[in-house]
């Protein structure tokens, strides 16, 4: 029993366009642009078939989805929710931001630094809290659909909102981690697509990607950082393909993967990498190999401390082979990550110790307007990914990497702000919206 979430932010608004804060006013609409994105965004939906449609009723948004629900399959109607309405941001709305750094300048830092813990005074005089207030919000749209859904086999459900509404659905989703508002960005008309899986009484979430916008002629998202580094994850071994456990074993790319690192390496032809790092192992150094193969006098570094997870004696085996010897500590791989060591291999909790380690010796080395790219594996990107967003290395299951899958991190000098999920898992490069390359074990 699963749902497919697709959520898309509205198209390019009146306010967007300039610079005017928006929140809860009905003011702004969509502009040329807003519904040129919308239809592109309809077209690259339209080989999904949809079960329901919903809507915020804010202008913005249910133009974009009248535009997107033409190219769409079917005859659903849209479903028009007050639970996806934006932020209230009161007597901010129609301002510049610089009208309100001026204005409030106090309540400006808290917005960028700490928005959840940001009040506001009300036209009643009365005052409240909108972030806290938006999360009552989306865990009451949540609750109404997976009230409704949750129970079916399979649903796509297509939901249109705006920046904020969208943030604390997603965040929600995957159990609301401190200070997560700031952790990642929803471009104009991007797509973020997450999996609901039902498990016993409750649900466990997988990000299939973030903030994705190749469908709007634009690869990856602008950037808002002083530096970035582009993660991705290492192109199919025969072994993925299989599906055997390959963990510290020098598999090498397939023909598959090597078409997959290609096709990376043009996605990615228009970035000028200034540095490359990847893991010690074959599979990740090549991968990167070939994505700066018009780059070849830039070195790539090796890091040990990137190498995959250590399966020990899982290593080279089919799941059924596993399940057949371990069938304990396979379910609760699967369940419980961060309580299985693996007979004579690593815990998750030692390969995200390691990652992390290297990860911040990266970003300490980072300098305004670097672009880095790392190369390095499925469990080693999912411990990094987990950290950004702040949630704990148990949770590596709700993250998932694509065989040859970009994600973006804008990194800040000002110790102030949170490094950034840009976009998370772009796998379009390698065929459709959805990421269809092989899961495989890690």
């Amino acid at each position: 029993m699963s749902i497919r979430l697709v959520l898309v932010r509205h198209g390019l608004s009146s306010f967007n366009e300039k610079g005017l804060v928006q929140g809860r006013t009905d003011d702004s609409y969509l502009t040329d642009k807003g519904y040129e994105q919308a239809l592109k965004s309809g077209e690259a939906l339209s080989g999904i078939n949809f079960d329901k449609i919903f809507s915020s009723p804010l202008v913005r948004a249910a133009e974009t989805a009248k535009t997107i629900q033409k190219n769409l399959k079917g005859e659903n109607n849209i479903i028009y929710d007050k639970n996806l309405l934006e932020v209230d941001l009161g007597s901010w709305s129609g301002l510049t931001i610089n009208e309100i750094k001026n204005k409030y300048p106090e309540d400006y830092l808290l917005w960028k630094n700490d928005p959840e813990n940001l009040t506001l005074e009300s036209i009643h005089n009365s005052t409240y809290q909108p972030i806290k207030d938006l999360y009552e919000q989306a865990n009451e749209f949540i609750k109404s659909i997976f009230k409704i859904y949750l129970e079916k086999q399979e649903a796509n459900i297509l939901i249109i909102g705006h920046n904020a509404i969208l943030r604390c659905l997603i965040l929600l989703l995957i159990g609301k981690p401190k200070k997560g508002f700031r952790k990642i960005k929803l471009d104009n008309a991007s797509f973020s697509i997450l999996n609901i899986m039902k498990q016993r009484h409750s649900y466990k979430t997988q990000i299939e990607c973030l903030n994705q916008t190749s469908h709007l002629d634009k690869r990856i998202p602008d950037q808002i950082g002083d530096s970035r580094i582009f993660l991705v994850r290492h192109g199919e071994t025969n072994w993925n393909k299989e599906g055997r456990f390959q963990g510290q074993i020098n598999i090498p790319l397939n023909n598959n993967g090597k078409d997959q690192a290609g096709k990376a390496s043009k996605y990615l032809e228009e970035i000028n990498f200034n540095k490359a790092f990847s893991s010690s192992m074959d599979r990740p150094y090549e991968t990167a190999q070939i994505i700066l193969q018009n780059k070849s006098d830039l070195e790539i570094k090796k890091i040990e401390n990137l190498v995959e997870i250590s399966h020990g004696l899982w290593e080279g085996k089919l799941e059924n082979e596993i399940k057949q010897q371990w069938p304990e500590l396979l379910k609760n791989w699967h369940e419980k990550p961060e309580e299985v060591l693996m007979p004579e291999g690593e815990s998750i909790k030692e390969v995200s110790k390691r990652s992390v380690k290297a990860w911040e010796e990266i970003c300490l080395a980072q300098k305004n307007k670097d672009l880095t790219l790392l190369v390095a594996h499925d469990a080693v990107n999912k411990t990094l990914i987990c950290n950004l967003l702040g949630i704990d290395f148990s949770n590596i299951w709700m993250i998932k990497q694509g065989n040859g899958g970009i994600t973006v991190i804008d990194l800040f000098k000002d110790p102030q702000k949170d490094n950034v999920i840009s976009a998370l898992n772009i796998t379009t490069h390698l065929g459709g919206i959805l990421d269809s390359t092989a899961s495989g074990a890690l």
